[in-house]
């Protein structure tokens, strides 16, 4: 079946208002850790933040099993399935009566949530095999809009009717967009690859030495996670204990990180698919730059430079993910994906939980923002030791370029390739 410009274009948009869905789900609780923790007469932050990476760690655990399921069968029905389990979990948190039910609540969350980017991605990159960086770039628009609204609303209405009713309202929503997505999005297509074409079955990667190319490039952008995660939860912190923020001006400067990133992503993806590797060097060097001045910025600047921050940050995504998806053909796309955000995404995200330590630790000092200094530079540093993880991609793609070739009595093969788009 053709693929038209209008089903590929539709089923596009449709996607990044589900992808909206997923990332409001992830950053909704970043502005409620204080109230949260009055509400369940937590010991101390750090078990408020638990919250969020019990979430996330749910979320990225299943990804390899559901990069199998985007492998196998309608990623249509897996996306719906999931922002409604997603859903359901925030409307669960919403009635929690106690901390450990909650925990149970946003790791349900977390588990619906872990449908979304195998399923997604490898259905994108599958309908824009040419110009996919900037096909993720708009899909990252989603992504983009929801880390903006997830904050911005939650802080706004926590601030006057507490910490559960937007939650409850998130929940309510997201459950409206799965039965929208479920009536107006269209099946994905067959290709050609996939009905004329196949790939020998030798595992995701057929050689030791690109299995452990590919784990490394993993870990190393797991890093660029963990630092990204820290500057919402660590900043959430921050603006709150060493500047006095309340509840409605953290969430409003934490959109700031996203706001900006509705541009960047198609920007940057489009630039991207003319040298992939060196414009994503350049937004991570920038944004490492930004972090590492933080919170020597006065505070009247917090939001212009979380905005600038997040242009350049949040524009390393479609393009690292453009990246691994010309890796390897369509018919491993969705496991080869999973298995990448369950490794850099474990790591990433035990960031809001040592996040919360780090603070505690401080002790009285947290309400002073030297306090705060070494905590970003460490940052900034991970986010420069993650572009290692580029050279590695550029290995995988030079090392063994999987090509479909028609079936044919002698066998299929595969054939090297080297690509200049990457270099």
């Amino acid at each position: 079946m053709t693929v038209s410009a209008r089903h590929k274009s539709r089923t596009l948009w449709l996607c990044g208002a589900l992808h909206a869905f997923t990332h409001i789900y992830q950053v909704a609780l970043l502005p409620l850790y204080l109230p949260m923790q009055k509400d369940f007469s937590l010991a101390n932050v750090g078990q408020a933040t638990l919250l969020v990476t019990a979430m996330m760690v749910a979320y990225f655990l299943p990804s390899y099993g559901m990069g199998t399921l985007a492998d196998r069968m309608s990623r249509k029905k897996l996306l719906v399935i999931g922002l409604s389990i997603n859903s359901a979990g925030f409307i669960g948190l919403a009635f929690a009566p106690n901390y450990w039910t909650a925990l149970g609540w946003v790791a349900v969350a977390g588990f619906g949530g872990s449908f979304f980017h195998p399923a997604a991605t490898s259905m994108i990159a599958r309908l824009y095999p040419i110009g996919t960086g900037r096909a993720l770039g708009l899909l990252g628009i989603g992504a983009s809009v929801g880390f903006f609204f997830g904050p911005i609303y939650a802080g706004w209405r926590a601030q006057t009717a507490g910490w559960r009713t937007p939650v409850l309202e998130l929940g309510l929503l997201g459950i409206g967009a799965a039965g929208l997505f479920a009536w107006l999005a269209e099946e994905e297509p067959a290709t050609a690859e996939s009905s004329t074409t196949r790939v020998p079955d030798r595992g995701l990667f057929p050689t030791p030495t690109l299995w452990v190319l590919f784990i490394t490039a993993s870990f190393l952008f797991g890093l660029r996670d963990f630092a990204g995660s820290s500057m919402g939860s660590l900043g959430s912190l921050f603006l709150q204990n060493a500047h006095g923020f309340s509840l409605r001006e953290t969430g409003t400067a934490l959109s700031g990180i996203f706001l900006a990133a509705v541009v960047s992503n198609p920007l940057f993806g489009h630039l991207s698919d003319r040298g992939r590797f060196r414009w994503t060097t350049l937004v991570l060097v920038i944004s490492a730059a930004i972090v590492a001045i933080f919170p020597r910025v006065p505070a009247q600047w917090f939001v212009p430079v979380y905005a600038v921050y997040g242009f350049f940050f949040m524009a390393s995504y479609p393009m690292v993910e453009a990246a691994l998806m010309e890796t390897v053909p369509d018919s491993v796309r969705g496991r080869v994906f999973g298995l990448f955000i369950t490794i850099g995404g474990l790591i990433g995200n035990l960031s809001h939980w040592l996040v919360g330590g780090w603070v505690k630790s401080l002790g009285p000092p947290a309400h002073s923002p030297a306090a705060y200094y070494w905590h970003y530079l460490v940052l900034a540093g991970l986010m420069v030791l993650a572009l290692a993880g580029l050279p590695c991609l550029h290995a995988i793609r030079n090392g063994e370029r999987w090509e479909p070739v028609v079936e044919h009595p002698l066998g299929a093969r595969r054939t090297a390739v080297r690509d200049p788009q990457l270099e």
